[in-house]
């Protein structure tokens, strides 16, 4: 198994040439291309990631553990895949429509600037978890512990306090609509 420690790689595209499994610390990725590629059992570590595409790439026992992310296209991940050993990773200005999160642990992880259209967060541990300027339409909240979650800048929400754990989250007064819709009302 290969190991890299403070690398760059940059302007790599991995859908045409192969990627070494292994283990990454430190490192930054920056306009590389993933898209469909198969991460399976690679550790990353502190890395960064920057104007990357990850769409669709396999993540089966991936690592990520502290990861930063920023202007990259990450449609249609299974995060739930991955190694849920230290998981922890952060979004900026980032695409991640149509991915999973099914029963990650998410306590803290920041959403700055993301498109979160139609993602899973069914029975997400995602206390403290912000939602700052992210569109999350669509997105699917089940049984998801919300608690001290902060969706003030947050818009296109629709959450079940029935259904969901939401004692001490942050929410906008134009955004307690996203906590009404199950009922069908008209707010002005």
């Amino acid at each position: 198994m290969s190991s890299f420690q403070d690398d760059t790689f940059e302007g790599q595209d991995y859908t045409t040439q192969s990627f070494s499994v292994g283990e990454y610390e430190n490192c930054e990725f920056v306009n590389c291309r993933f898209a469909s590629v198969d991460l399976s059992e690679v550790k990353f570590i502190e890395c960064e990631f920057v104007n990357c595409d990850l769409s669709m790439a396999s993540l089966h026992k991936t690592a990520f553990q502290d990861v930063r992310f920023k202007s990259c296209k990450l449609m249609g991940l299974h995060f739930e895949d991955c190694n849920d050993f230290l998981f922890a990773v952060h979004f900026e200005d980032c695409q991640l429509d149509l991915s999973s999160f099914y029963q990650c642990k998410l306590k803290g992880t920041q959403f700055n600037n993301c498109s979160l259209q139609e993602v899973d967060f069914t029975l997400v541990e995602a206390t403290e978890a912000v939602f700052l300027n992210c569109n999350l339409l669509g997105a699917a909240f089940e049984q998801t512990q919300l608690s001290n979650a902060d969706f003030r800048a947050a818009t296109g929400f629709s959450i079940d306090p029935e259904k969901n754990h939401i004692k001490g989250a942050k929410f906008s007064q134009s955004g307690l609509i996203g906590l009404l819709r199950k009922y069908d009302i008209e707010v002005e």
